[in-house]
């Protein structure tokens, strides 16, 4: 780890320099991509050399401890000296974190999706729940939402439901999030008040760019079809609604949110381009058995991660052994308890690897 650290100071180093120079400084383009990737390893540089100030101290110190001095100067030293290994510690906490977050997927935008399980209308009622929740964090995140697709069942839940969410850390906060949930709840409809377990499968696809996937036009069906459900009248005129059809892989993608055709087949593509390239990821990620092992979780969408309990308003993550009972501010949008104990589960695995 520390070598590749040091490969980025390196690197940073000579990004300045290329930064300050006349010919870099003349062309946009140059600058702006200098610019952008001396910014995306500034932190973890940072980070690397406050450890390289801290390791200094405590070697200054432990050096001052060979010599000769009274003992309540030597008491302070040793004081001082557990402190700076502490915090030694968390800065280097803070470096893994930083590496695991430098892959190429940090700080990019996703596109979340989700779709009812086992169940029936409640599973529908429960991705409902799901979508509002991911949404309201996402508000109170500041971050950008837009709904993508959705189609609904007879008692208006969600058979599925995907929409993109853009802002700072939205990827690093949400990316543990794929998995089935379960909820264990009284439906509405339950005249005789028992408990039904019921499931929604989440998945996080990292938003694609041009240059990730390439995606050749023979290998796309794109069919087109009237609007059904909510939308208005003008939906049930035209042919607005989009189906599209990779080929290779199955994948089908519909959007009939939108009045207009193009919108809708932009958005079928996005989701699309995602799921393709989440697919590529996850076949990827199965030949790394080791790199899987430090995951939290596998990953895979048919793993339970999380368990809902409405009656004793409680939500477990499975995969960490950790349990909040503040079950309606979860769901009102506060989610920051379950994603720091995800984050630095995360991190305790880098640590011991």
């Amino acid at each position: 780890m520390y070598e590749h650290l040091q490969k980025l100071e390196t690197r940073y180093e000579e990004l300045e320099e290329l930064l300050s120079s006349a010919e870099v400084l003349s062309d946009r383009e140059k600058s702006n991509k200098f610019a952008k990737e001396l910014s995306d390893i500034k932190e973890a540089v940072s980070i690397f050399r406050e450890r390289k100030r801290i390791i200094n101290e405590i070697h200054g110190l432990e050096a001052v401890l060979k010599e000769k001095h009274d003992s309540d100067f030597i008491q302070l030293v040793k004081k001082e000296l557990e402190e700076l290994k502490a915090k030694q510690l968390e800065v280097e906490d803070k470096l893994r974190l930083e590496l695991t977050e430098e892959d190429k997927d940090a700080g990019r935008d996703i596109i979340v999706e989700v779709r009812q399980g086992t169940g029936g209308d409640e599973a529908g009622l429960f991705a409902v729940a799901l979508y509002r929740m991911y949404t309201k964090y996402a508000e109170n995140k500041g971050w950008r939402v837009e709904l993508m697709s959705a189609a609904t069942n007879e008692s208006g839940g969600y058979k599925e439901v995907a929409f993109s969410v853009k802002g700072k850390d939205a990827y690093k906060r949400l990316k543990f999030e794929s998995g089935v949930h379960r909820v264990q709840r009284v439906p509405t409809t339950e005249a005789q008040g028992r408990i039904h377990t019921s499931t929604a499968t989440v998945a996080i696809l990292v938003e694609p760019q041009e240059v990730d996937l390439v995606l050749e036009p023979g290998d796309l069906r794109i069919d087109t079809f009237r609007s059904s459900g909510p939308g208005g009248q003008h939906m049930q005129k035209t042919d607005s609604a989009v189906r599209i059809t990779h080929i290779p892989t199955g994948f089908v993608v519909a959007c009939q949110d939108e009045r207009s055709q193009l919108k809708n087949k932009t958005k079928a593509m996005r989701i699309l381009r995602a799921k393709i390239l989440d697919a590529k990821k996850e076949a990827d990620v199965k030949k790394l058995s080791q790199e899987r092992k430090l995951q939290i979780g596998s990953g895979d969408r048919s793993e339970k991660i999380r368990t809902y309990n409405f009656p004793d308003r409680r939500i477990t993550d499975h995969r960490i052994n950790f349990t909040t009972h503040q079950l309606e501010s979860v769901f009102e949008g506060e989610f920051d308890e379950i994603s720091d104990a995800l984050i630095k589960a995360s991190v305790e695995k880098e640590r011991n690897k």
